[in-house]
């Protein structure tokens, strides 16, 4: 496609190109995205005139473009360069006093020893987790929330009862089946205080 504008030097429409491009090998559904392809790595270029969209290249523009990227590669390299000898030396500098010697070979020995006693602490110190006073007294939070919960539910179970004994008196016996079928029975009643579960001292509980 540079070809068709180095030889030409001429300015041409996407249509034109289209037509142009099978002469030099690139098929005519490949034109635009290959002419676009050039205008991004700024080989050609475009402009708008009036409502038609011009292209163009020169080969002067792409010694130009070639001698800015020749620059920029370059100028890259030496910054690359300048880093390289920046890490050499740091390189260096980190290996004074890490020697290999009989101390450092021990010192490493000890360390990983440390590092290994660490971790088997950490294992152990995971066992006792539920022991923790922190996750002791939010599973106790938990179990009053439950707990209360649960006794508020067998309230409103209670109430349900009643209001359906005095508004379906004459349902009585279908009302209890009904009750069964879901599970709940004759026994069913407040849970009890929780204080006893942590050990501590409970309160008389009257089942309301």
């Amino acid at each position: 496609m540079l070809q068709i504008f180095y030889e030409s030097q001429d300015f041409f429409l996407l249509k034109e190109l289209e037509k142009l491009g099978p002469k030099k090998g690139v098929i005519t559904q490949s034109v635009k995205d290959v002419v676009q392809s050039l205008v991004d790595d700024d080989l050609v270029f475009k402009d708008k005139i009036g409502t038609s969209v011009y292209f163009w290249s020169l080969p002067s523009c792409a010694g130009n473009q070639l001698r800015n990227i020749h620059r920029k590669l370059d100028s890259d390299l030496q910054t690359s360069k300048k880093r390289y000898r920046e890490l050499v030396d740091q390189c260096n500098a980190l290996k004074k006093g890490r020697e290999e010697s009989e101390e450092r070979a021990e010192a490493i020995d000890k360390l990983k020893a440390i590092e290994q006693k660490h971790n088997e602490l950490k294992d152990e110190i995971a066992e006792y987790a539920d022991n923790d006073p922190a996750t002791f007294e939010a599973m106790k939070t938990a179990i009053e929330v439950a707990h209360a919960a649960a006794n508020r539910w067998t309230d409103n179970i209670f109430t349900l009862q009643q209001w359906c004994s005095n508004n379906y008196p004459q349902a009585k016996e279908q009302l209890d089946h009904l009750y069964n079928e879901v599970g709940i029975t004759d026994d069913i009643d407040y849970l009890p205080a929780i204080a006893l579960a942590f050990g501590c001292a409970g309160r008389d509980h009257t089942s309301g």
